[in-house]
């Protein structure tokens, strides 16, 4: 087993220390459920104003219903207004829906959009010194002090997580190492020696680093590392296992969107490591049946969609993240009072259906993941036989855990029998060789849709 090391008494200062490098109040995260609402209607009140006079797409939308910021009065009257769409983002790209001149905009990012052109995002010096809070109060809340060495994965450039986690890291006084992705050995030497106490990356990657330190011989377990804070992609409770024991670290979920913020939006407590603390000051949160666009009642799961309360530059209203996920309003042990986003078993855009089963990629990530014989990669390929859509599920085999056909053919039905008993679908299973499978340096791609595309 790897360790997870033990908490330092001396984190209680630190946290402290970290409040006064990023100037924030820790009563913000303990503040009580009715002031919490009480600050949320203010700051929406300004949010869907700012959208309504500065938007022509969303002050287009509000009069199409109705609607005024004026007639804003409860949180519950947001319920009345249009949702937002990625595909909203693509019809107005790349400026449309910023209520910003783009002059008054210090930085651009831009994700993947759904028609091939890219989804851009603009910032405010105000917007950036937010998202900046955010983050290092995000990484105070997974455990990282002033003075850590934060080894920082994330990809940089247009994608938001490697700028995002390097501003917030900075802002709270932690010395940050901008990596990004890619070079995997030399990422490897770098954490040893320069002594880094965080690891921030996708946990897809998290993997891929333990697999090469152990090929070339190195035990990051004996490293300095302490804290893996990693997002960008859902990952399951085996995969944080998996990552734990490999690497020595207590993982911890971050998460965030492009179009919302970037990382930062919420994040899991070193505490409790019990569902990701979404900051309800800055984000309103609901969770709606995706079919019906309806609110689902209280604790049950559906997709989440978030507005954005405090945003200047891109004020979202009711955006589809399309992440399937439920609240909790249950107090955690940490303290902290903001509502836990628990933990995202995948994207409503992602599901397959196979053979009238639904499947989520990480469903199967969970069944695989600590499987005898088993490495933790994977990919779901889909295609048409006939009328209907058949899955495919290519694994690896551990290094000399199945050197012949035959030995490869057992560990294959053993793993097509476990996928069916667990997930319910009935899938072939091909199991490659040790390296075969492509890793990746940012978020994993899980599934390659190998079916006719329909014009």
């Amino acid at each position: 087993m790897g360790k997870v090391k033990a908490k330092n008494d001396s984190r209680r200062p630190a946290r402290k220390a970290a409040a006064r490098a990023y100037k924030f109040d820790p009563a913000a995260e303990t503040m009580p459920l009715e002031k919490i609402r009480a600050l949320q209607l203010r700051r929406l009140r300004s949010s869907v104003k700012n959208a309504y006079e500065n938007v022509p797409f969303h002050r287009k939308s509000m009069k199409a219903m109705g609607f005024e910021p004026g007639d804003l009065k409860r949180l519950e009257d947001l319920a009345a207004l249009h949702f937002t769409v990625k595909a909203d983002m693509a019809a107005n790209y790349p400026f449309g829906l910023l209520a910003r001149p783009r002059t008054e905009l210090v930085r651009l990012h831009a994700s993947s959009g759904t028609t091939g052109k890219p989804t851009v995002v603009g910032y405010t010096a105000k917007d950036i010194a937010t998202w900046s809070d955010l983050m290092a109060r995000s990484l105070a809340c997974a455990g990282v002090r002033p003075g850590d060495v934060v080894h920082n994965a994330y990809g940089y450039g247009l994608f938001t997580g490697g700028l995002g986690v390097h501003y917030g890291a900075e802002r709270m006084g932690a010395t940050v190492v901008p990596m990004s992705g890619g070079g995997t050995e030399r990422q490897i030497v770098l954490i040893q020696d320069c002594g880094a106490r965080v690891l921030a990356c996708t946990p897809s990657y998290a993997l891929a680093i333990a697999e090469v330190a152990e090929r070339e011989g190195v035990d990051l377990r004996k490293s300095k590392l302490e804290i893996g804070a990693f997002g960008a992609e859902p990952w399951s409770e085996a995969m944080r296992r998996e990552i734990q024991v490999r690497l020595g670290v207590k993982a911890v979920d971050l998460y965030g969107l492009s179009e919302i913020m970037g990382p930062g939006v919420a994040c899991e407590c070193e505490e409790a490591q019990a569902g990701l603390h979404g900051w309800e000051d800055h984000f309103l949160f609901e969770i709606i049946d995706p079919d019906s666009g309806k609110p689902v009642a209280e604790g049950e799961a559906g997709e989440m969609v978030i507005t954005t309360l405090t945003k200047e530059a891109l004020p979202m209203i009711r955006y589809r993240t399309r992440d399937i996920t439920r609240l909790s309003r249950e107090r955690c042990d940490c303290g902290r009072t903001h509502a836990r986003i628990m933990r995202i078993t995948g994207r409503n855009d992602d599901m397959l259906i196979i053979r009238g089963v639904n499947v989520y990629p990480s469903q199967v990530e969970a069944a695989l993941v600590g499987l005898p014989n088993v490495a933790p990669h994977y990919q779901l390929v889909v295609q048409r036989q006939g009328t209907l859509d058949h899955l495919t599920v290519e694994i690896e085999a551990l290094p000399n855990a199945a050197p012949t056909a035959e030995l490869r053919a057992a560990v294959g039905e053993s793993v097509r029998h476990h996928i069916k008993s667990t997930v319910g679908v009935t899938a072939d299973v091909v199991v490659k060789e040790p390296g075969e499978i492509p890793r990746s340096m940012g978020k994993a791609v899980r599934v390659r849709d190998l079916r006719p595309k329909i014009l």
